[in-house]
């Protein structure tokens, strides 16, 4: 476990000595953050809104499965309990992953045999 340690650092304007705390925020990043948060018009990501059910379903289980096996390789590097906490994430998303495939199934359950395709089963 890595100890925090405070820095002191000298202040140029006063020439006394200043505490960095790693855990507090400087005021001007809370402030910008917050009023990132507030601003819901700044994202920059955006799903198409005529966009189907059925294909933003099969987006967001082929991204699920992608971050299934993302953290997976992930806990595989790690030790401990930064490990049990990686696993916990995979297991997480593969719940999310089985939710939305479920989700996708109902809207259409016969989709995949219409398509000569066999079902997919996680």
């Amino acid at each position: 476990m890595k100890k925090i340690t405070r820095i002191p650092l000298k202040n140029t304007a006063t020439s006394q000595p200043e505490t960095l705390d790693p855990t507090q925020q400087p005021k001007t990043t809370e402030r910008a953050v917050s009023a990132r948060r507030r601003n819901v018009n700044r994202n920059i990501f955006s799903v198409r809104p005529d966009v189907d059910m059925p294909t933003l379903l099969a987006h967001a289980s082929e991204t699920l499965a992608s971050l299934n096996v993302m953290t997976l390789d992930f806990a595989d590097r790690l030790e401990g309990p930064q490990r049990n906490v990686a696993l916990a994430l995979q297991q997480l998303t593969m719940l999310t992953e089985l939710l939305v495939n479920r989700a996708k199934d109902n809207l259409d359950p016969n989709a995949s045999v219409a398509a000569g395709e066999p079902p997919v089963l996680h």
